[in-house]
């Protein structure tokens, strides 16, 4: 199964969407930069950080992408839930990396507070959607001077 070089998956989370629309629309701006057009990546979004991983999977298994971004935010709440999500997630992810051999860019943030999920989204913290964009992408170029590609 060939990958497209110019195509990419972003998935992201709705949940926290007011932090997440911001991670996405860095990504998106760091890709353009980086000559992937929007009509080469497609955003999809999920309900939560948690299902983020099961998309992923699903779109590496399809090969038509040269990587992946995942975008999210946890924020810490009253109950140690938040602790639970971040680590399947991330566990999840990391995965879908290994199994398709697959950039995925992590951009899924854990932070305590709302303010901090904001810094990290376009604020004083930067915006770890344009860290997670170029991750994949500096990862797929390392991969292609290895002769790697993606075969299921």
């Amino acid at each position: 199964m060939n990958t497209d070089p110019r195509r990419v998956l972003i998935v992201a989370s709705r949940f926290n969407e007011v932090v997440t629309r911001r991670l996405v629309a860095g990504a998106e701006e760091t890709l353009e930069s980086a000559g992937y057009g929007p009509d080469s990546v497609d955003v999809l979004w999920v309900p939560g950080a948690f299902e983020i991983p099961v998309v992923v999977h699903s779109g590496l298994a399809t090969g038509k992408y040269a990587f992946a971004i995942a975008l999210g935010a946890v924020i810490r709440g009253e109950t140690p839930h938040n602790e639970y999500i971040a680590s399947e997630a991330t566990r999840g992810i990391g995965e879908a990396a290994i199994r398709y051999l697959t950039p995925v860019g992590f951009g899924v943030l854990t932070c305590d507070t709302m303010e901090q999920a904001l810094a990290r989204s376009g604020g004083a913290s930067g915006n770890k959607g344009i860290d997670a964009a170029h991750a994949a992408i500096e990862t797929a170029q390392a991969l292609m001077s290895l002769g790697s590609s993606v075969e299921s």
